[in-house]
């Protein structure tokens, strides 16, 4: 990283570009060239770029980088702290930041295939489906930024955990940047609406971008103030990509193809769909179709159909075989397989690439002998959590269903409703618990979900100790039956009060409570 460097020159320049620039002021003593930046007073080296952003932003933290050695500061307004610092007051730092952290890491999206995902749920799955194809043909050279894990390099050390779906812009594009130089050649990203909302990717675009679905998420205080700003966000994938391919199932249709076309000629829009969809208001053609196949608590089986002329030119149709259960992912698989096949790849590829992908958290099956069927999953909204329970629900000819859950607290707060419903409509017994409470008490918002759920249908239990919760589910539960523990899936934490407090994850928790009990089990027999 080096080499990594930019002046002072060209940051107003980029500036005035984009109209961002209110006032600049260079201090004739101070370097003129920056050979950091950072939005971290505690992150500063000898003549740093630093960034004034974020809500709890304090001038202090400028007094702090400036003695650590920060020469620049971009700010929304000057601050007397910055006194002797040049200083670039800008109408919105954050897009400031976007497009100066690009230019500082030499704008490594130039040297990538950049593929990018949104959607309420389905996004991490296709990612990983995605990522598996395209290591076919580069040789694993596909860098992937994803809710679960960020992968920048071939080396064990190249791969973390992530802590934000779409990372802040200056790590995005750091991380790019690293991608490049450890030789990778393609990325495959998640794009959150808090990505667009924030703006962590202003000034990307993307060489292929899908929109999978949508349903009411992330809509609170912290988050997006209602649907329709959560939809806006959401759209923004669409007007950034050279290629847009669509769910033409999803709701709110026809606003995500209007926005894609505001950008992208139809000839470089695709639709997909599932085999028995008609929607005798939609005005372009389906190009891809897929069907189920089979369906076990294996594997799942599809065939992908090329319907119109220009999906005909992919050589991808046939027939596939994922290893994550649920008919929900032959969406998902439909996705990536279009997405590889935009990218150069062919039917056998893709059809090896995709054969054996699994995502840690995600449909987990764990069998038991007494104890049916554990699942975990990262299922965390209404949408994936009714997709989860009608696929049992038809896979098992409506076996008893135990689900254990919680909401996050802070945020989400339009998914507590969802879970209500959802829990309604399928569940027999739900173990409402803790997941991410933050500064909320997670009994308040279980009792908020827990007043939503119709009683005489589900039986519900609030037990606040998660570990305690996954127990008493799967130890209550017959061997016909389906055990879900949906929403933290992989994660090894719980975030409490500011700090992310360790848990050994739904699966660990889950395997040593059906292991205890099967030793029971033994010496009762």
């Amino acid at each position: 990283m080096s080499d990594s460097s930019i002046s002072l020159n060209t940051c107003i320049l980029i500036l005035k570009e984009h109209h961002l620039l209110k006032s600049s002021a260079v201090q004739d003593a101070v370097p003129t060239k920056m050979d950091y930046i950072s939005y971290d007073s505690r992150d500063i080296k000898t003549n740093t770029l630093f960034f004034c952003k974020g809500k709890g932003f304090r001038p202090t933290y400028l007094s702090m980088a400036k003695d650590s050695g920060a020469t620049c500061y971009v700010a929304e307004q000057p601050y007397p702290e910055g006194k002797g610092m040049h200083a670039l007051v800008v109408r919105d730092v954050t897009k400031a930041m976007a497009l100066l952290s690009a230019a500082f890491y030499r704008f490594p999206q130039d040297d990538l295939y950049v593929v990018a995902f949104t959607g309420t749920k389905g996004k991490t799955t296709s990612a990983y489906f995605l990522k598996g194809m395209l290591d076919q043909i580069n040789g694993g050279r596909t860098a992937l930024f994803s809710s679960v894990d960020d992968i920048v390099g071939p080396k064990p050390e190249d791969k973390f955990k992530a802590s934000l779906t779409t990372p802040e812009s200056l790590d995005l594009f750091r991380d790019m940047r690293t991608a490049v130089d450890n030789g990778m050649t393609h990325l495959v990203m998640e794009v959150s609406s808090q990505a667009y909302k924030k703006n962590r990717v202003f000034g990307l675009t993307y060489d292929l971008g899908f929109f999978l679905n949508i349903t009411p998420d992330h809509i609170g205080p912290n988050e997006h103030p209602n649907f329709a700003d959560y939809l806006h966000c959401k759209l923004q994938l669409m007007v950034n990509s050279r290629k847009c391919i669509i769910n033409a199932m999803s709701d709110h249709f026809d606003e995500i193809y209007a926005a894609a076309t505001t950008t992208t000629n139809p000839d470089s829009i695709y639709l997909f769909a599932r085999n028995d969809f008609e929607n005798p208001n939609l005005k372009q053609p389906i190009d891809f179709r897929f069907q189920s196949v089979e369906t076990d608590m294996k594997e799942t089986e599809f065939k992908l159909f090329c319907a119109s002329d220009k999906a005909k030119k992919l050589p991808i149709a046939g027939d596939y075989t994922l290893q994550m259960i649920g008919d929900f992912n032959e969406m998902n698989g439909t996705a990536a397989i279009i997405g590889a096949g935009l990218a150069g790849e062919n039917y056998e590829e893709c059809a090896k690439g995709i054969r054996h992908v699994t995502i840690p958290g995600r449909m987990e099956a764990l069998p038991s002998k007494n104890h049916g069927t554990v699942i975990v999953d990262y299922a965390h909204n209404k949408a994936s959590m009714m997709a989860l329970m009608s696929f049992m629900q038809r896979e098992f000819n409506n076996p008893k269903i135990i689900v254990v859950v919680g909401a996050p607290g802070d945020k989400g707060v339009s998914r507590r409703p969802g879970f209500s419903e959802s829990l309604t409509a399928y569940a027999d017994k739900a173990f409402l618990t803790t997941d991410d409470p933050g500064f909320e008490d997670p009994m308040d918002i279980a009792q908020e979900i827990d007043a939503g759920i119709d009683h005489e249908k589900v039986n519900v239990t609030i037990e606040l100790d998660r570990e305690k919760a996954i127990h008493d589910a799967i130890a209550m539960s017959d061997k016909d039956d389906i055990v879900l523990i949906c929403g933290k899936g992989a994660d090894p934490y719980q975030k409490i009060r500011g700090v992310d407090t360790p848990y050994p994850t739904d699966i660990k928790v889950a395997e040593s409570v059906i292991n205890e009990l099967e030793k029971d089990d033994e010496e009762l027999e």
